[in-house]
């Protein structure tokens, strides 16, 4: 997600959003680039990696967990060593003499999971998928809010296959990703980035016009539209890079599928055929969300902060126009049971004025609030306040305001 359009300084800034809505913060104490999220923040960031998550599961894939340290051979044997070392933080241990780093990526380590036993062709293709945090020294002057960061958390998934399974795993990462932006609102296209003739890429030539003729045919038939982009392939392999526009015609590289056959033939990957032989694997590295710092950076402004219901940290707003007693336990309880049924709702019972609670609830960009004084207590029917982005709901009961909440949140509305 590093290149945009023209305008990039333009419009909304995610610092000053988050900011102002109490997603994110940072301390000099803590470290540059290492960003903090609070409960607010914290909503969106679960429901973000809970979406990813769901979509995964549907398609087969498994969950595994992994730790942030690893021995520096890990890296040396998949090629990060010499390719990135200079961006690696450094770990020593007062215990043995291993040299340890803290991990910049997952797939070496999802790679000793599979290479743990070995593989017959019917367990193939086997999908690992995980939300995990990896870490990278970057420049001190390329910091930017979200957007460039030190510790990046990544939806990060790796697909261990046959040849013969590719197109048929690259369709099914594609489902995945038309379903989530979709749901996001945001147009994207495809970017094929490919190997130029440098160096910079390990692995047999052949390979890499085999696996970029094969990325090609996917996309073909696939009817992505695409472009092709020399010297922007990993150093492993070529990918198919999610190019997505934003509410301000930026563009940005998100979701990504990469093919890779260097990493399987460094580590010796195989699996047994069904004449018993030993066969390569091939492997497939997948982000929906890639980066969720930077990809929250993009949605921040690209919906100003106005989140839909289903992503809101804050989805109901309850104030009251008074402090009357029958006033506040109506209040306390329409909160309660707004909890009970899975929405996120905050009382306001402050001594503000009831003008100055809906301007608050206005300015944290709250959906929807309701105001509750003695004809709400008399009718217990809610007339709900909405949002400037957002449809009106009809006054009701609270039971019936909760349940069209609840289905419209659990539908990503």
């Amino acid at each position: 997600m590093d290149e945009v359009k023209d305008g990039q300084n333009q419009g909304p800034d995610h610092r000053r959003i988050g900011k102002e809505l109490d997603l994110f913060v940072f301390s000099d104490l803590v470290g540059s680039g290492l960003p903090m999220f609070t409960p607010r923040g914290t909503v969106l960031r679960d429901e973000l990696l809970g979406f990813s998550e769901e979509l995964q599961r549907k398609k087969g894939f498994q969950k595994v967990a992994i730790p942030h340290l690893t021995k520096r051979d890990l890296y040396k044997t998949s090629g990060h060593w010499d390719k990135f070392g200079a961006e690696l933080f450094l770990v020593e241990s007062q215990e043995t003499s291993d040299e340890l780093v803290v991990k910049p990526m997952n797939c070496p380590h999802h790679i000793q999971i599979y290479a743990s036993r070995p593989r017959s062709y019917r367990e193939l293709p086997i999908r690992y998928f995980e939300n995990t945090i990896q870490y990278r020294d970057e420049k001190k002057g390329e910091l930017n809010g979200l957007s460039r960061v030190r510790s990046i958390s990544i939806d990060d998934a790796h697909i261990f296959c046959r040849l013969d399974e590719i197109e048929q795993e690259f369709t099914t990462i594609m489902e995945m990703i038309t379903e989530m932006y979709t749901v996001f609102k945001m147009d994207f296209r495809a970017r094929l980035s490919f190997r130029d003739d440098s160096d910079a890429y390990l692995g047999d030539r052949q390979n890499w016009e085999i696996a970029q003729k094969t990325i090609e045919d996917v996309a073909k038939k696939l009817g992505l539209a695409y472009e092709i982009a020399q010297g922007e392939a990993a150093f492993y392999g070529p990918k198919i890079d999610i190019m997505v526009t934003d509410s301000l015609g930026r563009e940005w590289q998100c979701a990504t599928e990469q093919l890779d056959f260097v990493m399987p033939e460094r580590f010796g990957l195989t699996y047994i055929d069904k004449d018993g032989t030993e066969k390569p694997v091939v492997m497939i590295h997948k982000a929906l969300l890639g980066s969720f710092e930077r990809f929250l950076s993009v949605y921040i402004e690209h919906t100003d902060g106005h989140f839909p219901l289903w992503l809101a940290p804050e989805q109901l707003r309850v104030a009251t126009l008074n402090d009357g007693e029958a006033i506040l336990k109506l209040a306390k309880s329409v909160v309660e049971k707004s909890k009970e049924a899975g929405i996120r709702a905050e009382l306001d019972d402050s001594n503000e004025s009831v003008g100055k609670k809906i301007r608050d609830a206005e300015v944290m960009k709250v959906p929807y609030t309701v105001v509750i004084g003695g004809k709400e207590v008399d009718s217990g029917r809610l007339a709900p306040r909405h949002r400037s982005d957002l449809s009106g709901l009809p006054e009701s009961s609270v039971d019936e305001l909760l349940e069209r909440l609840s289905q419209d949140a659990q539908a990503r509305k």
